[in-house]
C-alpha cells in the first residue's frame, strides 16, 4: 500500500499520507513484541495514536467539492461515533488497570480520526470519499477487536479478523485518497 502511495504521480498530502502509513508499520513492528513487556503495547498505541493523528490531518487536508455538509446528518453521525466511544470506554475501563489514560486518549482519537473521515463522507468526491469513511470504519472495528479480546473477553480468531480488518482500513484509505488526488489529464 506505501509502494502504491509512494509511487503514484506527485500530489500535495502525498507526504502525510506516507508519514501516516510509516507510523502505522512502526506500530505493527513494535506491536511483535508485546510478550516481552507491556511498555511495547504501549510504544505501538502511542505510535498508531500518532498515525491517526497524522490520518486526522490528511483527511483535513483533501479537496471538498461541497463547502458545507448536511449539518443533521453529520450531528446524527457525530452522536452515534460519541455513543460508540463512550461505550467501548465504559465496558473497557474496569479492565484497564494502569492502562485507563492511555487507552482513553487512544479511543479519542481514533474516534475524531472516525469523525473526520465521516465529515469527508459528507464533503469529498466520490468515491474516494466512501473509501476512506469505509477504511476509517475499519480501523475502529480493528482496534475495537484488538480492545475487546486484550482487556475484556477472548475473541476466537481475534488475530485473524483484528488483521482483516486493519489491512482492509489501510488499504480503503490509500485507494481513497488516490481516488481524491487523480492524475491530471494533460490538455
Amino acid at each position: 500500500m506505501g509502494f502504491g502511495a509512494y509511487f503514484y504521480r506527485k500530489f500535495p498530502t502525498q507526504n502525510t499520507l506516507l508519514a501516516g502509513l510509516t507510523f502505522s508499520w512502526i506500530g505493527d513492528v513494535i506491536l511483535l513484541f508485546t510478550d516481552l513487556g507491556e511498555i511495547y503495547f504501549i510504544f505501538g498505541l502511542v505510535s498508531f495514536l500518532i498515525a491517526h493523528i497524522i490520518y486526522c490531518i490528511l483527511f483535513n487536508k483533501q479537496n471538498k467539492i461541497r463547502k458545507k455538509q448536511n449539518k443533521t446528518i453529520f450531528i446524527i453521525g457525530s452522536i452515534l461515533i460519541a455513543l460508540y466511544l463512550i461505550g467501548m470506554v465504559s465496558i473497557l475501563m474496569p479492565h484497564l488497570g494502569n492502562l485507563e489514560i492511555p487507552v482513553s486518549v487512544y479511543a479519542s482519537i481514533i474516534s475524531i480520526m472516525l469523525l473526520f473521515a465521516f465529515n469527508g463522507l459528507l464533503v469529498w468526491e466520490k468515491p474516494g470519499n466512501f473509501l476512506i469513511f469505509l477504511g476509517a470504519l475499519f480501523f475502529v472495528i480493528s482496534d475495537s477487536i484488538l480492545a475487546v479480546n486484550k482487556f475484556y473477553a477472548p475473541i476466537p480468531k481475534s488475530s485473524f479478523f483484528i488483521m482483516l480488518t486493519y489491512l482492509l482500513a489501510q488499504y480503503l484509505i490509500v485507494v481513497g485518497v488516490l481516488r481524491l488526488n487523480p492524475k491530471k489529464i494533460k490538455e
